[in-house]
C-alpha cells in the first residue's frame, strides 16, 4: 500500500493518534453519562463501542458485553489498537521518528503524556478514578496542541500535523452525533422528553460544547439547532464546518509550498463545497444518519488521498 513520507506519515499520524485518544476519552464520557439514562446499560455500551469503530475487535476478545470491560478495552487494552494506551503509544513512537521535525517543547509534551498515561492507566481503572483520568487524557492532548501552537513554524511540518488533527477531529464528531440519533434514542415516543433533552446535552458536552451552544441559540436545546451548530457552525472548534475548513487551508499551503494541487483538493472541496454546503433541513429530510456516513467516508477517503498525494515527502 502506498504510504506517505517517513517525516509527512509520521507527523500526520502522531497528531491522528493523539486526536484520537482525546475523543476515545470523550466516547467513553458519553456512555457513562447516557448509561444514566438508560435501562440497559449493555445497549449502551455496544452503541459506544460501535460508534468509535472497536465493536467487532472487543466481541472477539470477550464473550460478554460488560461496561467495566468495554471502558477497559477503550482505554487501556493492548489488543485494541485504538485504546487510548495504544494510540498515544504509538503517537509518541512516531514522534521519536520525526524527532527532528519537532520543536523541544512539542516533544516533550508527547513523551510526557505518555509517560503520565501510561502510569494512569498501569492497572484497571475504578469508578472513583475514571472521571480523573478522562480528565488527564484531554488535558495532555491539550498540552501538545499549545505546545504545538506556540512553538512550531507554521510551514509544511505544522501543515502535515493540522491535518492529522483535523481529518480525526471530523470523524470523531461525525461519530458521536450518529451514536444519539441512530442508535442511543430508544424510541421516537422519546423524541422532545425530557431523556432526549438529557442526551442531546450530553452529546454537547462531549465536544466542549454546551457553553457554546448556549451562547448562540440560549438555553432551550433543540435537536435542530444542536445539529446545526455540530454540522455547520465555522466557529465551533470541533464542528464538521470547521474542521473541514482548516482541512482545506491546510492543503492550500502546502499548493503554495509546493508549486502543484493535488487530488485531496478536490476530495476537501467536495467536502466543504457540496456535503456541507447542504441546508440542515435537507439533511434531516434525507436522512442525518445516512449522512453521517457519507461524511466519514468522505474523510476515509480524504485520508487516503492525502496519503498517496504526499507519499513523497521527505
Amino acid at each position: 500500500m502506498t504510504t506517505l513520507g517517513k517525516t509527512a506519515g509520521g507527523l500526520y499520524w502522531m497528531f491522528r493518534y493523539l486526536e484520537r485518544s482525546e475523543n476515545t476519552a470523550r466516547m467513553v464520557e458519553v456512555g457513562q453519562r447516557i448509561a444514566l439514562t438508560r435501562s440497559s446499560d449493555d445497549d449502551e455500551w455496544a452503541s459506544v463501542l460501535q460508534a468509535a469503530g472497536t465493536y467487532d475487535g472487543y466481541r472477539a476478545k470477550h464473550d460478554e458485553l460488560r461496561r467495566d470491560l468495554a471502558i477497559d478495552w477503550m482505554l487501556r487494552d493492548a489488543d485494541n489498537p485504538s485504546s487510548v494506551l495504544s494510540v498515544v503509544t504509538t503517537a509518541r513512537d512516531n514522534a521519536r521518528v520525526v524527532r527532528t521535525a519537532l520543536t523541544r517543547e512539542v516533544w516533550e509534551a508527547v513523551n510526557e503524556a505518555y509517560i503520565t498515561l501510561k502510569q494512569a492507566m498501569a492497572r484497571r481503572i475504578g469508578d472513583r478514578e475514571l472521571q480523573d483520568v478522562l480528565r488527564l487524557v484531554r488535558q495532555r492532548a491539550a498540552f501538545v496542541r499549545g505546545a504545538t501552537h506556540g512553538t512550531m513554524l507554521r510551514n509544511d511540518v505544522y501543515d502535515f500535523c493540522r491535518l492529522g488533527m483535523f481529518t480525526e477531529r471530523a470523524d470523531c464528531t461525525a461519530r458521536i452525533l450518529d451514536v444519539k440519533y441512530f442508535v442511543l434514542l430508544p424510541a421516537s415516543s422519546a423524541v422532545g422528553s425530557r431523556l432526549d433533552d438529557i442526551q442531546w446535552e450530553t452529546i454537547l458536552r462531549s465536544v466542549s460544547g454546551i457553553g457554546a451552544y448556549r451562547m448562540r441559540f440560549g438555553q432551550q436545546l433543540r435537536p435542530r439547532e444542536i445539529a446545526e451548530f455540530l454540522i455547520h457552525d465555522r466557529t465551533m472548534p470541533r464542528s464538521l464546518a470547521f474542521c473541514a475548513r482548516k482541512l482545506r487551508e491546510n492543503l492550500d499551503y502546502l499548493a503554495e509550498d509546493y508549486g502543484a494541487r493535488m487530488h485531496s483538493h478536490e476530495v476537501v472541496a467536495d467536502m466543504n463545497d457540496k456535503k456541507l454546503a447542504q441546508p440542515i433541513d435537507a439533511i434531516f429530510q434525507s436522512g442525518l444518519h445516512e449522512f453521517l456516513v457519507d461524511f466519514q467516508g468522505c474523510i476515509a477517503s480524504l485520508s487516503s488521498q492525502v496519503e498517496i498525494d504526499y507519499r513523497f515527502y521527505r
